[in-house]
């Protein structure tokens, strides 16, 4: 078994360090989980006034205080962290999420889908879709919006992902609908790590979750409180593929029809 922790927060908009004095503290409460999970931008918080607001506050991860504190706890613990992180890279901006082990960053992941003012603060993420295999896992990851893009999903599933990590700042409730839909398709486990608070005009509406492979939730956590979620799942329940026993969700697809979706626009 897999025991995971989900920590909900509530961070202190561009307050790294008291923010990072937070992750540390709740952290301690999860040290005997094997993957913890935190939201989207975690050490900074979301919404940035203008892009150079977002410059000032953006750190290589190589040379990043609070990289250093997830390594820490990812080496005290022998434990996976994923968290959202605020990333500067060659005079660039992208929303990541970092894979952090006892080695240090293992995995790293670029949000594709930009939303709303992220547009204009953000570079669309260049590292594809990619999935770890550690520890004897095959994680991917997501963040936030890309919840709303069919392909991602599968591309993760195709490449043999069994947990999807899905670090967070949700305003609305439609991924709690969204994200067990694609977990039964794809058959495997989601863990989304939402915030709560506001940031100027903008409420993030917490209820993190997690849901398994036949898209049933396994845990839901309140939407205006601070929190940890803590729960254990079997990763081998992910894979399985089959529906029936002659009907396999990978292996039934047949990929030289769906190539019209490549096209930009098919009216």
């Amino acid at each position: 078994m897999l025991k995971i922790s989900i920590i909900q927060l509530l961070p202190k908009f561009a307050d790294q360090r008291q923010n990072i004095k937070k992750i540390n503290k709740l952290l301690l409460r999860t040290s005997q989980s094997d993957l913890v999970v935190l939201p989207e931008l975690a050490s900074t918080g979301y919404n940035f006034i203008n892009k150079e607001q977002a410059f000032s506050l953006a750190e290589l991860p190589e040379n990043s205080e609070y990289v250093e504190m997830l390594v820490s706890h990812a080496q005290k613990n022998k434990q996976i962290i994923v968290s959202g992180y605020h990333e500067l890279y060659d005079n660039n901006l992208f929303n990541s999420s970092l894979l952090i082990t006892e080695d240090g960053i293992a995995g790293k992941y670029r949000k594709v889908h930009l939303f709303m003012n992220e547009k204009a603060i953000y570079e669309p993420g260049d590292l594809g879709f990619p999935v770890f295999s550690i520890k004897g896992l095959k994680l991917g990851m997501l963040i936030c919006f890309d919840y709303l893009f069919a392909e991602a999903w599968r591309i993760v599933g195709l490449k043999g992902a069994e947990i999807i990590a899905h670090p967070s700042n949700l305003i609305t409730q439609n991924a709690t609908k969204a994200i067990p839909a694609q977990a039964m398709i794809n058959r495997f486990f989601v863990v989304t790590a939402n915030r709560t608070g506001t940031e100027r005009n903008i409420t993030f509406n917490g209820r993190s979750f997690a849901v398994d492979p036949n898209g049933d939730f396994i845990v839901r956590l309140p939407d205006d409180k601070e929190t940890i979620s803590t729960f254990s799942i079997n990763p081998k329940a992910a894979r399985d593929k089959l529906i029936t026993p002659l009907n396999h969700v990978f292996n039934d697809r047949f990929p030289d029809m769906y190539k019209e979706i490549l096209e930009k626009d098919l009216t």
